[in-house]
């Protein structure tokens, strides 16, 4: 008898798509669970500055030591540090929040080749989907601060500007710290995304190359010098559309 004469009850690829079905539905509970325990954990770490960068950096690594002092200085000026909880420059931003007056918080993430988490949180919370772990980030943030690093980081980095270029969520300082790395981004933004009419020329100031840990700080504050930090019940609804 031909696999697809069998009746249907019998036929395994009916069976297969009824279990897949089934799991599926049980997933979304597992992802609302999600929400609900990070946003309730996260709930008291505002305000925030969420740091991001490679998980490859070593800790002798001039990259590392200055994600420490930028994290650290933030940290004393009253920001909570958020990181993805990894090594790299993850570990380096969560080590100087750390030891400095406010919270290090860990955003980590299980991955198929396992992430551990470093030693420098006093808040860890631990994500299945990056989807999820995501919207946290940028959820609590009052700014973003983005050092060298790979895919990741850009996949962060350009979801933070297209949120506030598309007015999901209110305009936050999105600081790129390393102007030698940045140049050729920063450069192609002006000279092929705004000059090919794929961004407009204001666009491009939704970002901000800094090279110096004191001027991140002052850059952030400046920002919210006429507004504070936080959230207007207008910007508090918005966000409950991510």
């Amino acid at each position: 008898m031909q696999l697809d004469k069998l009746p249907a009850a019998v036929d395994p690829r009916r069976t297969d798509e009824i279990n897949y079905s089934a799991r599926e539905s049980w997933r979304m509970l597992g992802i609302m669970a999600e929400f609900v325990e990070s946003t309730e954990r996260l709930a008291s770490i505002r305000p925030a500055v969420s740091i991001f960068g490679s998980a490859r950096t070593p800790a002798d690594h001039a990259y590392y030591m200055l994600t420490e002092d930028i994290a650290r200085k933030l940290s004393d000026a009253g920001f909570s540090v958020v990181s993805g909880g990894g090594p790299g420059i993850m570990e380096a931003a969560n080590k100087g929040a750390y030891f400095g007056k406010s919270p290090s918080v860990g955003l980590n993430i299980q991955l198929p080749h396992e992430q551990s988490a470093n030693l420098y949180q006093d808040i860890s919370q631990t994500f299945q989907h990056f989807f999820a772990r995501k919207v946290m980030f940028v959820k609590f943030a009052a700014a973003y601060v983005v050092m060298p690093g790979g895919f990741g980081t850009l996949d962060e980095l350009f979801e933070a500007l297209t949120l506030v270029q598309t007015g999901k969520i209110a305009p936050i300082p999105i600081v790129l710290v390393g102007s030698p790395f940045w140049k050729g981004l920063a450069d192609w933004l002006k000279t092929t995304l705004v000059s090919e009419g794929m961004i407009s020329p204001e666009d491009v100031d939704l970002v901000r190359v800094i090279d110096k840990p004191e001027d991140v700080v002052d850059a952030i504050f400046s920002h919210y010098e006429k507004r504070g930090f936080i959230p207007s019940p207008a910007e508090r609804e918005i966000q409950l559309f991510l």
